[in-house]
This record gives structure tokens, sequence and C-alpha cells, in this order.
């Protein structure tokens, strides 16, 4: 390995650590949501030491010698004085560093200690895909691999006499050429659907909605880099429910009163009608602040009970408090239901705790 290999990769080691140890305060906060742009994603680095040339006093010879005293300035203001308008005191750089959503969902894992995720049902269809995994000479044009046809003409040109390193002019002939080839592999096609459910009655304050959002970010981050296709749906209630897409999941805001099971009734139907748990890995992630019509909580037991968690590789209640909810519901599930590994119930009492909630929710490896 050259040493500038071993560089680069010593500095994305750094900035792996430097990621992972401030990666609460990116989950909390949510830095990355307006950053991330199709594949990668933008994440600024405060406390990285940017490299830099130092130069030190030279008595003799080199550019710039002259009259003056280090650290003499240039430039001068309008009445031929120095400007005493700079600082002394060191900035602070901020890197920007690019870094794969693959990347950042591996991240995530090591950090919170996050299993893999066991898919369930039929799911794995079996699609044969072509990987380019060695050398032939003979192939189509398309698939000539240049640096190698290059690098055999250039040793048989020395090898024969024939390189001038004045006209350094390197031809390959037909016993030079070599072309990429292929074999079929078959690869494990894994299909998820992820149904968020929201409370947008007029207890779901905007600063709700915000925690709702930014642990939504990193849950997609975590299921993509474990599935190779992960639908999305939205849903959102108050009294009654609807499907919506994301922008409108995320700032719609209502009053009137609430009825948990209308979002619940609508998650089956849509899994009866278009996700079959014989061929989708099924979550369903509902937020709430936990204020629910007080006769509407058997119906969303029942529901649960009975519809949704035999279908579900994992159903997320996430309780976001709010200064009008009651949380009553929360209580209403943990006295319903006990141990059941594919049932995840969380309190997030602030932004400061959706690190831990996101480890409780994805924690199961379902």
């Amino acid at each position: 390995m050259r040493k500038i290999d071993r560089d680069a990769n010593r500095f994305k080691q750094i900035v792996r650590g430097k990621i992972k140890s401030d990666l609460r305060k990116y989950i909390t906060h949510g830095e990355l949501i307006g950053k991330s742009g199709g594949e990668f994603v933008s994440i600024p680095l405060p406390q990285i030491e940017i490299p830099e040339f130092r130069y030190g006093t030279k008595n003799r010879g080199g550019v710039g010698q002259g009259p003056g005293d280090v650290g003499t300035p240039i430039g001068r203001t309008s009445d031929g004085e120095s400007g005493q308008g700079a600082g002394e005191a060191p900035g602070h750089h901020i890197l920007e560093v690019e870094l794969t959503m693959d990347d950042l969902a591996q991240i995530l894992g090591e950090e919170l200690a996050l299993p893999r995720i066991e898919p369930k049902g039929r799911a794995n269809i079996i699609e044969e895909k072509d990987k380019y995994t060695g050398i032939r000479q003979a192939g189509p044009e398309s698939l000539r691999h240049f640096k190698r046809t290059y690098k055999k003409a250039l040793k048989r040109q020395i090898a024969s006499n024939q390189y001038d390193p004045r006209d350094p002019l390197v031809i390959p002939i037909r016993e030079d050429k070599l072309y990429r080839s292929w074999n079929p592999i078959s690869l494990p096609q894994f299909n998820a659907v992820v149904l968020y459910l929201m409370d947008v009655s007029g207890s779901m304050t905007d600063d709700q909605k915000e925690i709702v959002r930014t642990e939504a970010f990193w849950i997609d981050t975590w299921l993509k880099s474990q599935y190779d296709g992960v639908t999305t749906r939205y849903i959102i209630h108050d009294a009654v429910a609807r499907e919506v897409d994301e922008h409108t999941f995320y700032h719609t805001r209502e009053s009137g009163g609430t009825r948990i099971s209308s979002a619940y009734a609508l998650a089956n139907k849509i899994i009866d009608e278009f996700h079959s748990p014989m061929d989708w890995n099924i979550y369903v992630l509902h937020f709430s602040d936990g204020d629910n019509w007080g006769e509407d909580n058997r119906n969303c037991i029942s529901l649960l009970r009975d519809q949704l968690l035999p279908k579900c590789n994992l159903f997320c209640y996430g309780q976001v408090e709010s200064p009008y909810g009651s949380g009553e519901f929360y209580r209403e599930l943990e006295e319903a239901f006990d141990e059941i590994p594919n049932l995840a119930l969380s309190e997030i009492r602030n932004k400061e705790g959706i690190y831990d909630s996101i480890k409780e929710f994805l924690g199961r490896g379902r």
C-alpha cells in the first residue's frame, strides 16, 4: 500500500472516530437531515486539525526575503499605517466531510451496538446479478481493462527494447489486450415496508414533530442499510386517520379529539391490501403524546394483539412528551403487553431522548 493510501485510510479512521464520539449530538439536534442528499451526507466536524504549512525563519535565500520583521502586515490602510482591526486568537477550523448513507448506518450500528436484522417471511426473492470478478484475454471492447492492457503492452515493449523514454508511445497489440470477466451470482432480495403513524391533534406541537422527524431519519438510515428495498408510507390521525405524503406528515397540525385505533385500523388495511407478511418485512412506528379517548384504548389493544403484531417484524410506539398530553396510552400498553418480542415501547421526553429511543426500537434485531 502506498503511503498516501495509508494516510488517507488513517484520516478516514479519524473522521469515523470523531463522528462516533459526537453521534449523540448529531442524533439529538438533527444536523444531518438538512445535509442529506442522495447517497451522501455532509457532516461538519469542528475538532479536527486541518493540515497547513508553517514557515520558519530563514537567514538567506527563498521567496519573499527583504526588509521587515516577521509578522509585518503586507497591506496598508489609506493613511499608510498598518490596520489594527484583526484579532490575535486562533480560529476554529470546521471541516465538511462526506459519508455515504451506508457508512453512516454502519457507524450508527457500531455506536448503538445494534444487531443485524433477521428478515422474516418469503420476501427473499433470489435474483441473479453479474459480478465482475476476473480478467480474461477475450471479450468485447466495451469491457477492455485499459489499465492492465497498458501495463502489459508497456512490459512487452520494455522487454523487447522497443520503448523509448524520449518518445513514450505505448501501442497495445492483440496479445496485450485484457478484458474484465463476470460470473453470475445469486443474491437474496428482501422487501421491507415502514409505516409511520403520527398523532396530529392539537396537543402535538412543532417541537414534538421535529423529534419524530429526527428519529425517523435515523431509523430509515438503519433499515435501508439492512434491506435492498424499503417502501415508506405515512399515516396521520386525530379522531380519524388518513394516508398522506411525507411533507404533509411532518407539517400538518389539527385540532379535535384523538382516536388512535383509527390509525391502527388503516395501517392494518394497507398491510392486508398491499404488503402481505408472506412477501414483506413490515415495520410500524407510531408516535403520539399518549392522549387518547379513554374508551378507544381497548380497541387499540385488540387491534394490536389480533391484527398488527402477528403481521409485523416490529411494532414501535414512541410517546413524545407534550405539555398537553396525558400520557396514559403508554401505561395502557405496558399493562396489556408483557415481554412481547416484536413490540417496543419508548418514552421520548425531549430531543435528548432520541438517542436512547432509537436503541430501544432497533436493538431487537427484528
